[in-house]
């Protein structure tokens, strides 16, 4: 009896705190709305204005390709209209390689052996940590979903050959970037010949695909991340948002990658010698994304053809395809490339990755979103874990300062002789 006595003031207490604290925020919310003048939002939208641009251009994008669907293009008047976006492609990837390497050096550079070699392992660990844990989350859920029970006879099937014209080249004069992402969207969704697709299987397929990408960038990161950091998870993300985006319009991790840079230096601020040595190995080689699509997509394939996969085919397809999205470029639809190898590893037949085309425009987005979210919450985990060394490495370089200061002596002039035979304390006198 006392002892509920003694609990219930206890209960009471905590709830009358948490109402108070909830009390206080409210009306801290409530006073900063209301001191909300009309220069702030104009400096809001001018900080945010690339990101609210490239939403505008995705929802444009999207809306635009399906007003257009109807007139029926041709292939080489669909190819002249997403041309922006193709362009917009090739520009970032122009960028790629110089920053990679450019950046690793800076990295390397500002870092000691043992506090690189530290930072590596780190990194490396999140990595294949992330990689398994987003293969096994694909296995599991096309499993548990099985989107590919029935037959592949009347699933439709795409192949092209993409061919360019000395037009095509006299066009990459041109320069545009959320406009870009504006026709790489309504290209896509033009260049589709028939929605009809989209129905049964495939459509269990992508709805399969979008669930497995949910649970690992929406759970498993933001988990992982708090649980090493203890922070706020999407605090983090809601930084990388411009990141994201630009992510699910290129559809290219390695051409993101100078936007991945601003967001996680600037609005962030994390440690610029981390994300310059953590993000140029994590664009190409940490692609949970990838992953978590091959594996599916290869049980996918096998359920179709009503192939039985037995324990050891399935531990074969998630190590093959952990492997293959390390080795997978960070471009669009590289992981159909690297996907024959997982299908091989267990004896599918390869011509059935056009079974999947269809939707692949669509999910490699879903896919490289998910790819750059890993890196980023991975460079933020390594900075956390490897903060002591970061901080011991600023107090050498602050000490190296201090000596060097110490060691330069001020200019003198050389005394002449007739000088030297004038006092110390002489004066100038009228």
């Amino acid at each position: 009896m006392t002892k509920s006595n003694g609990e219930e003031p206890r209960i009471g207490g905590r709830m009358e705190r948490l109402q108070r604290g909830v009390r206080k925020r409210t009306l801290l919310a409530k006073k900063k709305v209301q001191n909300i003048t009309k220069e702030d939002v104009k400096n809001y939208l001018f900080r945010n204005a690339f990101v609210l641009l490239t939403v505008t251009a995705v929802i444009v994008g999207t809306i635009l390709g399906f007003t257009l669907r109807p007139y029926k293009m041709s292939y080489r008047e669909v190819k002249y209209f997403s041309f922006p976006g193709e362009l917009l492609m090739r520009m970032l990837q122009m960028l790629v390689l110089p920053l990679i390497i450019s950046s690793l050096v800076t990295g390397m550079a500002a870092l000691d052996s043992k506090a690189s070699g530290k930072m590596g392992m780190r990194a490396v660990v999140y990595y294949m940590t992330t990689t398994i844990i987003a293969v096994v989350i694909g296995i599991i859920i096309v499993i548990i979903i099985h989107p590919g029970k029935g037959t592949k006879e009347n699933m439709h099937r795409e192949g092209k050959i993409v061919q360019v014209t000395a037009a095509d080249a006299f066009l990459d004069l041109i320069r545009y970037a959320p406009l870009g992402i504006l026709f790489l969207i309504a290209g896509k969704i033009v260049e589709m010949e028939d929605m009809g697709v989209i129905g049964g299987q495939l459509a269990m397929y992508t709805v399969t695909v979008i669930v497995g990408l949910l649970i690992h960038a929406v759970i498993v990161l933001p988990l992982l991340y708090f649980l090493v950091t203890r922070k706020n998870p999407w605090v983090f993300i809601g930084g990388l948002l411009q990141a994201l985006i630009t992510a699910l319009g290129t559809s290219s991790s390695s051409a993101t990658l100078p936007i991945t840079f601003k967001c996680l230096e600037e609005n962030i601020g994390v440690d610029k010698r981390v994300t310059r040595f953590v993000l140029p190995v994590g664009a190409t080689i940490n692609m949970d994304g990838t992953a978590l699509y091959e594996a599916l997509a290869a049980i996918f394939i096998a359920q179709v053809n009503n192939f039985e996969l037995n324990f050891g085919q399935i531990i074969t397809i998630s190590i093959t395809a952990t492997a293959a999205s390390i080795g997978a470029a960070g471009i669009p639809q590289a992981g159909l490339v690297t996907m024959v190898i997982v299908l091989t590893s267990v004896g599918l037949p390869t011509d059935d990755i056009t079974l999947i085309i269809a939707v692949d425009w669509f999910l490699d987005r879903l896919r490289t979103t998910t790819n750059v979210l890993g890196d980023s919450l991975g460079a933020g985990i390594v900075e956390h874990l490897s903060r002591h060394e970061l901080k011991n490495r600023d107090v050498e370089m602050g000490n190296s300062v201090i000596e060097e200061n110490e060691m330069k002596k001020p200019y003198q002039l050389i005394a002449q002789e007739n000088e030297n035979e004038k006092p110390l304390d002489s004066e100038t006198k009228m």
